[in-house]
């Protein structure tokens, strides 16, 4: 299962997924290939600092309270979003990123969208590493084909070495496990390789401007105020 959707509105999660279950059937019955359906922009930006596998200490805490009231939430004093803006989603994929992204989301009442990968107890790394793999190609091809989300602003909480990571891709010469890759910012000039081990503060802000293509045409870099 892609992910486990969290919704505050009338949809829940398991309509929604009935839903993608009939359009997927639909399409695999007519022979065509899913539609791209283009967000307008992602923003990227890592979970913050870790009391340990399963919870933000307290820093981390006030950097998500912070993000929510100065950024990303309802009414933010210098909001990554037009004014009247809504976003279309707010993506997660581990226990960090998603206690991140909540105080945002809940100012706006947003769905929020949690790819889960959960720490297991003696869990192997290398397992680990393959289901944060699995789930950021499932995360990026729903972003890229839910017509729900088609010319808005998606906010992608997420673990920092599957956000760009070189190490990581030379693993994984045959296939695209970071966001870097699939989302193909390499073909932009000036994206960075790895995303640093000790860094909490930026956004990643990608813009796609061409109707009908998945290559963005625009990268660009904001570092967070103090929290």
């Amino acid at each position: 299962m892609p992910g486990v959707e969290f919704w505050c509105a009338e949809l829940s999660s398991k309509n929604l997924m009935v839903i993608r279950l009939i359009l997927a059937a639909l399409l695999c019955l007519s022979g065509l290939s899913p539609v791209l359906a283009i967000p307008a922009r992602i923003i990227i930006l890592r979970h913050g600092e870790k009391a340990d596998k399963w919870k933000l200490c307290d820093v981390g805490q006030e950097r998500a309270a912070a993000l929510a009231v100065n950024y990303l939430g309802r009414g933010a004093a210098k909001s990554l979003f037009a004014p009247l803006e809504v976003p279309g989603a707010f993506f997660a994929i581990t226990l960090h990123t998603l206690e991140l992204a909540s105080p945002a989301s809940n100012t706006r009442n947003q769905p929020l969208t949690l790819f889960a990968v959960t720490p297991g107890k003696g869990e192997d790394e290398d397992k680990t590493t393959e289901t944060l793999n699995r789930r950021t190609q499932e995360a990026v091809r729903d972003l890229m084909v839910n017509p729900l989300l088609q010319g808005k602003a998606v906010v992608m909480v997420w673990e920092h070495k599957h956000i760009a990571n070189k190490k990581l891709d030379d693993s994984f010469p045959r296939e695209a496990v970071t966001l870097r890759q699939l989302l193909k910012l390499h073909l932009l000039y000036g994206v960075p390789e790895t995303w640093p081990s000790g860094t909490y503060d930026y956004f990643w802000i990608v813009d796609y401007g061409n109707q009908g293509s998945d290559v963005p045409t625009r990268f660009t870099m904001v570092k967070l105020g103090p929290t």
